[in-house]
């Protein structure tokens, strides 16, 4: 059977204009996301806020109130969801390329079901399980009891998919798809307990947003993006591999099961760590691949950066739109890339559904 990729080999963008393109558009939304807000700021305030953050400006005094907006509110949030969008989108292609699917993404593996689980649990029974967290951790209670969350539960949906000493891909999508319904009921029985107070915190952190941004968190979960990407970027080639095959992988020199392991791992530890600060953020990881897989084709040495650039533009564009679309409340980043995500998964559905 024709695929998409052949289909659309004539008009195959090269590797260098990909991913010139993803810089291009991720600069576009980071000045977008810089300018527009509750408090706007005009791209020549822009400019002189970053001399002035730089020491070039020449003036002196009290900074301004566009340096106090975009230095401690504007540019922390900006940054964690670049290293959101990257984290996702990286993520959503590793997973395409382990499944040899177009229609994965990290959601499969258990990762955002198991950190919201483990968010919910922290929420609704915290106090009485776990009494000392709050006077140990503090403010990053939610923050690492979620991230474990998403790591445990990723490690379960692994070990669940293990046959004879292999990793059974097929048995990893069945595997998922049922902890994640587990994890949903178990989300709607702690609703159920919760208080409204409960609820509500419950409730923001399932919807996603990049409001609760400050730079400790961001700092952290910077540098474990980071590491994940780099390290992501190398499966490149042995995912090229995997998609002649498992056998003819082998046959090339390609440690299947390691690369599946790694892969996993990326996943798991990259969304996990932005799951757990920004709450829910879904369908980016399997758009932005998606897109990048239709201009360039399916080598993952330009899908894996290009949807890692791909990802943290359209996280930038939709949080800039979520701060804006309905002043002076804020609409859900969750909500938002949900509503653009659902349909163009359909669509994807409708291109697919002769393979499914």
């Amino acid at each position: 059977m024709t695929t998409a990729a052949q289909l659309n080999t004539h008009q195959r963008w090269p590797a260098s204009t990909v991913l010139a393109a993803g810089i291009a558009l991720l600069a576009i939304a980071f000045i977008a996301g810089s300018a527009r807000g509750a408090y706007a700021i005009s791209p020549f305030q822009l400019w002189n806020v970053v001399l002035d953050a730089l020491g070039l400006s020449g003036r002196t005094g009290a900074p301004t109130a566009e340096h106090l907006v975009f230095m401690s509110i504007r540019l922390p949030r900006l940054l964690l969801g670049v290293a959101a969008g990257a984290a996702l989108g990286l993520s959503g292609a590793l997973m395409q390329g382990l499944f040899r699917n177009p229609l994965a993404d990290p959601g499969l593996i258990g990762v955002s079901s198991g950190a919201a689980l483990a968010a919910g649990i922290t929420i609704v029974l915290g106090s009485v399980w776990f009494p000392d967290l709050p006077r140990t951790l503090g403010s990053w209670t939610l923050v690492l009891t979620a991230f474990l969350g998403s790591l445990l539960v990723t490690l379960l949906v692994y070990t669940l998919s293990q046959q004879g000493g292999a990793t059974r891909v097929g048995l990893m999508l069945l595997a998922g798809i049922a902890i994640n319904a587990l994890a949903g009921a178990g989300l709607g029985y702690l609703t159920f307990l919760a208080s409204d107070e409960q609820l509500r915190s419950i409730q923001f952190w399932l919807l996603g947003s990049l409001g609760g941004a400050r730079w400790s968190a961001v700092g952290l979960v910077s540098a474990i993006v980071a590491v994940a990407v780099f390290a992501g970027l190398k499966l490149a080639a042995p995912l090229n591999a995997i998609a002649l095959g498992e056998a003819q992988a082998v046959l090339l020199g390609v440690r299947v099961e390691r690369v599946k392991a790694f892969a996993v791992v990326v996943t798991a530890l990259a969304v996990g760590a932005v799951t757990a600060t920004t709450g829910m953020i879904g369908f980016v990881g399997l758009v932005a691949p998606h897109c990048v897989r239709l201009v360039a084709g399916p080598d993952h040495r330009v899908v894996l950066p290009g949807s890692a650039l791909l990802g943290a533009a359209l996280v930038l564009a939709a949080d800039a739109v979520a701060r804006t679309a309905v002043q002076p409340a804020e609409l859900p980043l969750g909500v938002l890339t949900s509503f653009v995500g659902v349909p163009f998964f359909l669509l994807l559905l409708r291109h697919f559904r002769s393979r499914l």
